[in-house]
C-alpha cells in the first residue's frame, strides 16, 4: 500500500469554501477517473493561528496507480 500526501493553506474566511471544493469537487473528479488501483482518500483539516492547513492522504495498492494518477 502507497499513500501520498498533500498540503495546502488558505485563510479562515477561505476555509469552508475550500473544503467544499475539494470535497465536492476536486474528489469526486479523482474518484470519476476510475484509476485502477486507487482506494481512497482523506480529508484532514487543522486550524492555525493565521490560517487553515488541509492535508489530503491518497491511498493506493500499487506504484502503478500512482504514476497514472500523477501523470
Amino acid at each position: 500500500m502507497i499513500s501520498r500526501i498533500w498540503h495546502g493553506y488558505t485563510t479562515h474566511e477561505n476555509a469552508d469554501t475550500y473544503e467544499r471544493m475539494l470535497r465536492e469537487e476536486i474528489f469526486v473528479g479523482i474518484k470519476e477517473k476510475e484509476i485502477n488501483g486507487f482506494l481512497e482518500i482523506q480529508l484532514n483539516r487543522r486550524d492555525l493561528e493565521n490560517e487553515v492547513e488541509f492535508i489530503t492522504i491518497m491511498w493506493f495498492s500499487t506504484i502503478e496507480a500512482v504514476k497514472e494518477f500523477a501523470g
